[in-house]
């Protein structure tokens, strides 16, 4: 992002919420990406809870999951734009995804 002239900040604390982050943040845009890690935030292709104990991770993912949805609502009520992404996904396409989010519609 920064190579294409985005300026950028990393590990954002969301305004009001000190215990939550943005991974990504471009502050000028008010463009939020987050990138979500497929076992911890549930991907639906790669996530494989654990046979050890699998109602606590059933109910440790499913608490990650809605703890993402109420950043994304306290974010969108502050105006910004939120941009999820996952792990896996190709850095080209995930770019792709942040550029629209950022330059908006031509």
């Amino acid at each position: 992002m920064w190579r294409a002239g985005f300026r950028c900040r990393v590990q954002y604390v969301v305004p009001g919420l000190p215990r939550r982050k943005v991974d990504i943040a471009f502050t000028r845009q008010k463009v939020a990406v987050q990138v979500d890690g497929c076992f911890w935030h549930g991907c639906p292709q790669h996530c494989v809870p654990p046979t050890r104990n699998p109602d606590w991770w059933k109910w440790k993912i499913a608490r990650n999951q809605a703890r993402d949805r109420d950043t994304d609502e306290k974010l969108a009520a502050l105006g910004w734009d939120v941009v999820r992404v996952w792990e896996h996904e190709p850095i080209d396409t995930a770019f792709a995804q942040v550029v629209a989010r950022l330059v908006g519609p031509a």
